[in-house]
């Protein structure tokens, strides 16, 4: 583990200084604060690779959630907290690529504020139906839209959302309209899907259970590749949706000034465990990919989608609340 310091620290010009600040961290517990509701692809990967952590630093690692605001509740908290490497964030690829264009002002800057650690996953969502639904495939729904224009509705984590803009998208692109339902989080959209109060979403992932289980009908992934966990489920762009692709990428951010040495054992400690067979094995039941990334590589994922979601914004003129 020293080689491994010791070769990070060096590589970022930190000096024996640095290392030495590396191996005094941590000496107290550790908290990473998921944005978005229990339940929902933040918190379960937040608890998923929380266990790994503690293992690998020796020191407690805890999960909370602050949820609210399209994940600029926990992401305002994390960029406000102290830069001491004991306060993470972990979101979804839309609190740094999206929020910036539909949030007039926001109380931080995500590109500024906040610090990409560590990717832990590739996040597909899943275009799915209720199972007594009348729409028994995509192009079934894409028909009942236009017979119905307005009158069917669609739920999403919240306005703005990656989920939100996978719905946004596929409307746009197939000339239908329906009504965006927004929630405080994956969890609650899924369950008033389940209860009937709407009628399609694009989900993380949480619903691979209850399609296994008879409950809901997948119709379609939202990627350019199909799915590990639902190899039979076609892309919409094997569906005629050329290009479709609104995958989002979850991971960690530290607050600005975080020490790049305490960054890049985080990042290095994330990936370890993302090989391991049964963390991996956890994050792809969960419907997700594990996503190891250096930090440079996840902030440029950032900053692509930051430009390729904008363009998408704009067209469609979503706001916040």
């Amino acid at each position: 583990m020293k080689s491994l310091l010791a070769t990070a620290a060096l590589a970022l010009g930190l000096g024996p200084c640095g290392i030495a600040q590396a191996q005094d961290w941590p000496r107290q517990p550790i908290k990473i604060v998921a944005n978005f509701a229990p339940g929902g692809a933040a918190d379960q990967l937040a608890r998923v690779i929380s266990a790994p952590l503690h293992e690998a630093l020796g020191q407690p690692v805890l999960v909370e959630n602050k949820g609210g605001a399209g994940g600029n509740l926990g992401g305002d908290f994390v960029a406000k907290s102290s830069p001491d490497g004991y306060t993470f964030l972990m979101s979804s690829g839309g609190m740094v690529s999206i929020n910036p264009h539909i949030y007039a002002k926001m109380s931080f800057d995500p590109a500024k504020d906040l610090v990409p650690v560590a990717s832990v996953a590739r996040v597909p969502f899943y275009l799915v139906v209720r199972a007594d639904s009348p729409v028994k495939d995509f192009k079934g729904l894409v028909a009942d839209l236009k017979a119905n224009p307005g009158k069917r509705s669609f739920g999403s984590p919240g306005n703005g959302s990656s989920p939100h803009l996978a719905a946004e998208m596929m409307t746009g692109q197939t000339g239908t309209t329906a009504i965006h339902v927004p929630y405080r989080g994956a969890a609650p959209a899924l369950t008033d899907l389940l209860g009937g109060q709407i009628d399609f979403l694009f989900d993380p992932g949480i619903s691979i259970q209850h399609v296994r289980s008879g409950k809901l009908r997948m119709l379609a992934v939202a990627s350019l590749k199909r799915a590990p966990q639902m190899p039979e489920v076609p892309t919409l762009d094997e569906l005629g949706l050329k290009g479709f692709d609104a995958d989002a990428v979850f991971g960690l951010y530290a607050p600005a000034g975080t020490r790049p040495a305490v960054i890049q054992r985080i990042n290095a400690e994330v990936n370890r465990a993302l090989a391991l067979p049964a963390v991996r094995a956890t994050i792809e039941t969960l419907g997700n990919v594990p996503e190891p990334l250096t930090p440079a590589a996840f902030g440029d994922k950032g900053a692509a989608d930051l430009k390729r979601l904008g363009a998408v914004i704009r067209e469609r003129g979503i706001r916040a609340d």
